[in-house]
């Protein structure tokens, strides 16, 4: 089922198939069994140029589109989601905000990382500021030609691994006076540009995913020269929004990597009911299953059609997808996979409950999918507030506020 993709499109779906069954399944147990970051897929994942495919051509990448990433996560995704989450983050997220918003120095600097290797790690969450990210107390002081950095932020994917980081702080100026939230890169152990003052001080003991690390960071009087002051043309007054516009295409790979979880345990599922027997027959010929996979193939259509025409609409007008359907789609598409691969798990009766099956592994994993990039209450609200064509305000009073004008309206 190619879903209107072109011929280029299907060639490079079905050569990132190939390489994530050659490369990568064989490696998935193992990589969630020794909670080790996969080097050895990083590298294979460079050379097979699936790494800063979306970065363009003149800084060194393909100038792919979303779209191709999400054909590339997806297949990573059936077999493996720490390779899947390696392909959103060297595609997405960080990446695509410095193309979008960096100068050339910055987006030379980050391509250049990237196509070695390196996913760069994106950080906003703190301990008491998750959703609400307008709470973060991280600040970026101005002192001389650069900013000092102080702060502490935690759940960041890649803590450890990751050499550029694109840290979110409240910006201060010389006075004193707050000029709003900005980005900064921060690169650990590169040449000359080696970030001191950025430390990892805790990875967490996570449910799933559990080769690719999340950690606390904290920031000591880390020193960033100005020039790697990531800024919107609205700069740090009305910048954050803009900044905070990446978080789209982050969604969108999101939910890419859920289709790809259901989308191996479908295949699973579909493969044993046809060898399983009991009382004399596949039990695929029950009815009941069979209701079952049609329910769960259902849902991962709608998920690729969601998830596709969201990538698509990156380019019309935005470097970014558009806000309202990244988030349809990644509620639709993180649920969705849930309970496909709940129902996968259902079909293998004792045995999908074994670790042994990648069925378990799967199950942890895609439970993430709801919750990192925005959660599906969050994302509801997002689209609530499009549907009413109102900013709702994130606090209590706000919500009243804003319910009363609307009655009033």
């Amino acid at each position: 089922m190619d879903l209107g993709l072109s011929s280029d499109e299907l060639v490079l779906q079905a050569r990132a198939r190939a390489f994530a069954e050659k490369v990568v399944r064989p490696r998935a147990a193992e990589i969630d069994a020794s909670e080790q970051y996969p080097w050895d897929v990083v590298s294979a994942l460079a050379e097979a140029g699936f790494l800063g495919m979306t970065i363009p051509v003149a800084y060194g990448g393909q100038g792919r589109s979303f779209l191709d990433a999400v054909l590339v996560i997806e297949e990573m995704a059936r077999c493996c989601t720490v390779t899947a989450r390696i392909v959103v983050e060297t595609n997405m997220g960080a990446l695509s905000t410095v193309m979008a918003y960096g100068n050339e120095a910055q987006q030379r600097l980050a391509a250049g990382l990237v196509l070695a290797g390196d996913k760069p790690a994106i950080c906003i969450t703190e301990p008491d500021a998750g959703s609400d990210t307008t709470a973060m107390t991280t600040r970026a002081d101005r002192r001389g030609d650069g900013y000092v950095i102080n702060g502490r932020k935690h759940w960041i994917t890649g803590a450890g691994v990751s050499r550029l980081h694109l840290i979110f702080a409240r910006v201060f100026d010389e006075t004193g006076a707050e000029l709003g939230i900005g980005g900064f890169l921060a690169v650990r152990q590169h040449s000359d540009i080696t970030a001191k003052g950025l430390r990892v001080i805790r990875r967490e003991r996570t449910m799933g995913l559990r080769g690719m690390p999340e950690g606390e960071l904290l920031f000591e009087d880390l020193e960033v020269p100005a020039s790697m002051a990531v800024l919107p043309p609205s700069g740090f007054r009305r910048g954050f929004a803009d900044l905070m516009t990446a978080y789209n295409s982050q969604r969108v790979g999101a939910g890419s990597v859920a289709m790809g979880i259901a989308a191996g345990a479908l295949d699973l599922a579909v493969a044993w009911v046809k060898q399983r027997e009991q009382f004399g027959r596949p039990i695929g010929e029950f009815q009941g299953l069979q209701w079952m996979l049609a329910d769960m193939q259902t849902q991962l259509t709608a998920s690729r059609l969601m998830l596709y025409q969201a990538a698509r609409s990156r380019g019309e007008g935005s470097a970014f997808p558009d806000p309202m359907l990244a988030a349809q789609a990644k509620i639709f598409a993180s649920e969705a996979a849930i309970r496909i691969v709940n129902d996968a798990l259902q079909m293998f009766g004792a045995r999908g409950y074994s670790r042994d099956l990648p069925l378990e592994r799967m199950a942890r994993d895609v439970r993430m999918f709801t919750i990192g990039g925005g959660t599906a209450q969050v994302l509801r609200t997002l689209v609530a507030a499009r549907l009413l064509g109102w900013k709702l305000p994130q606090t209590r009073d706000g919500y009243v506020e804003a319910s009363r004008r609307l009655a009033a309206e």
